[in-house]
C-alpha cells in the first residue's frame, strides 16, 4: 500500500512520524512539501535539510510527479494546506482520503455562523460525509468544530503531532533533576514558546512574582522571543523577579529538549488558538511535571488529570497558580508526575506507535471497514465542547483524580 502525506512543510514534529511510515510501509511512503517554510519559523530553527530524507518531495520542484502520487496512492494523508486543490480531484473520484485537522474555530465556535464559512466548509467537508473521507484529530477540539458543519460523523480519530521521542531512562532524568535541586536548592519553572498573547507567557511570570512573594525557593527560565518580550520583560523588573527570572531568547530544538531535561515543572499556559501544542509532547517526554491549561488541544488527549500532569480551566489565573505552589512545595510530587508524564510518551504517543496502528487501520479503511482503538492514538475521538472540557476530563478520570483536583482547586 503506498501512502502519500500532502502538508505544507516538513518539520521535526512531523519527521519522526514519517520516518516511521517510511518503515512500516517498507519505503511506500511519501511526504509532499507544498511550500517553504516561513522566514519566522527558520529562524526559530525547525527547517530541516530536505536531502536528509528519501521520501520527501517538493511540489513546487516536481509538481507532476507529486501530482501523479496524490492520483495514484491507495492513501492520501492530507493535512496542513489550505489550498483545496490539491486533493480536489481525488476526492472527486471518491478515492480514499484522510485528512489530519487542527481546530476550525480557534477563536470560538461562534463564527460558524459565517454564512460564507459555512457554504466553504460544506465544499472543503460536510459533502463529503458519507464518502471515504476520514479525520485525523490534531487536537480535542477539533471533533466538536466538525461536528458543527456535521462532517465526517463516526469517522473522527484521536491524533497528534509526534516529536522526537527520546528513551532516556527516566531515573537518569530524574537524577539530574534531583542534583540540581540539591545544589541551587530551588525549584526549577520553565516556560518555552514564542511571545505572543494566546501563548500567555505573563501567566508564568505572574506566578513567579506570587513565588517570590511568598518566601518560596524557585527559578524560572524563559526560553524564546516575540512581540511581547519587551513587555515581559518590563513586567519581571516591575515584580522584582530579575533574579530569579532568566530569558534566553530563542533556541533550536534540541537545545529547549536540554533545558526540559533539567527542568523540574513544564508551565504550558497556551489558550484555545493552541491548536495541539508539541511543547507539551517533548515536556513530558523530559520527565517535566506539567501544570496545562485544558484549553490547549493537546492537553485533553496527553494529560490525566492527577496521574501524569495538573491541568487548570482556561482563563483561571489563581487555579493555575495555586497548581504551581503546590508542587514547588511538594518535591515528591514533581517526580511522580514527572515520571507519569514520561511513560504516557514513550509508551504510546510516540510516533513509532502511531505508525504502527495506521497502517492497519489504513488497511481496513481501504476495505470499507472503520476500526477504533479502544485507548490513546487511533480511539474514537469523543465530541465534547470546549466550555465542558474541563469538568468532563476530571469526571472521568474517576475518584482518585477528582480527589486530586480538589486539593489542587481549592477556592474556585
Amino acid at each position: 500500500m503506498r501512502v502519500t502525506f500532502v502538508s505544507n512543510y516538513i518539520n521535526h514534529h512531523q519527521i519522526p512520524f514519517c520516518n516511521a511510515m517510511y518503515e512500516q510501509t517498507g519505503g511506500n511512503f511519501y511526504f509532499i512539501q507544498t511550500e517553504p517554510m516561513e522566514e519566522e519559523r527558520v529562524r526559530m530553527g525547525w527547517e530541516a535539510k530536505t536531502e536528509n530524507f528519501p521520501y520527501l518531495r517538493l511540489y513546487y520542484e516536481k509538481e507532476k510527479e507529486c501530482r501523479a502520487l496524490i492520483a495514484d496512492s491507495e492513501v492520501v494523508l492530507f493535512g496542513g494546506v489550505e489550498d483545496e486543490s490539491y486533493i480536489v480531484e481525488r476526492l472527486q473520484a471518491g478515492k480514499l482520503t484522510v485528512r489530519l485537522s487542527e481546530r476550525l474555530y480557534k477563536e470560538g465556535q461562534w463564527k460558524a455562523v459565517s454564512p460564507r464559512g459555512l457554504r466553504k466548509k460544506y465544499i472543503d467537508h460536510t459533502q463529503y460525509r458519507k464518502k471515504e473521507v476520514y479525520l485525523l484529530c490534531y487536537g480535542a477540539y477539533v471533533p466538536s468544530d466538525f461536528h458543527i458543519v456535521r462532517a465526517y460523523p463516526d469517522k473522527m480519530f484521536k491524533w497528534g503531532y509526534f516529536p522526537e521521542n527520546k528513551n532516556t531512562e527516566i531515573e537518569l532524568l530524574q537524577k539530574k533533576k534531583k542534583e540540581n535541586r540539591e545544589r541551587t536548592g530551588k525549584i526549577s519553572l520553565l516556560w518555552a514558546g514564542r511571545f505572543i498573547d494566546w501563548k500567555h507567557p505573563e501567566y508564568a511570570l505572574k506566578a513567579a512574582a506570587r513565588l517570590k512573594k511568598e518566601g518560596l525557593p524557585f527559578s524560572l527560565t524563559m526560553v524564546g522571543g516575540g512581540e511581547l518580550e519587551s513587555a515581559l520583560r518590563k513586567m519581571a523588573a516591575k515584580c522584582g523577579i530579575e533574579k530569579e527570572v532568566t530569558f534566553t531568547g530563542f533556541k533550536k530544538p534540541e537545545e529547549v529538549r536540554r533545558y526540559m531535561e533539567e527542568a523540574d515543572i513544564y508551565l504550558f499556559t497556551s489558550d484555545y488558538k493552541e491548536g495541539w501544542g508539541a511543547v507539551l509532547n517533548e515536556a513530558m517526554n523530559s520527565g517535566c511535571a506539567v501544570v496545562a491549561n485544558c484549553a490547549a488541544g493537546a492537553v485533553p488527549f496527553l494529560i490525566q488529570p492527577g496521574r501524569n500532569g495538573l491541568i487548570y480551566p482556561n482563563r483561571n489565573g489563581k487555579a493555575f497558580y495555586r497548581r504551581v505552589r503546590e508542587l514547588v512545595k511538594e518535591p515528591e510530587e514533581i517526580d511522580r508526575l514527572g515520571e507519569a508524564a514520561y511513560f504516557t510518551i514513550t509508551r504510546e504517543w510516540n510516533a513509532e506507535t502511531a505508525a504502527k496502528r495506521l497502517v492497519p487501520v489504513l488497511k481496513e479503511l481501504s476495505q470499507g471497514k472503520v476500526r477504533f482503538y479502544e485507548t490513546g492514538i487511533l480511539s474514537k475521538a469523543p465530541v465534547i465542547a470546549p466550555f465542558r472540557m474541563y469538568r468532563h476530563l476530571i469526571k472521568t478520570g474517576g475518584r482518585e483524580n477528582a480527589a486530586l483536583d480538589q486539593r489542587y482547586s481549592s477556592g474556585l
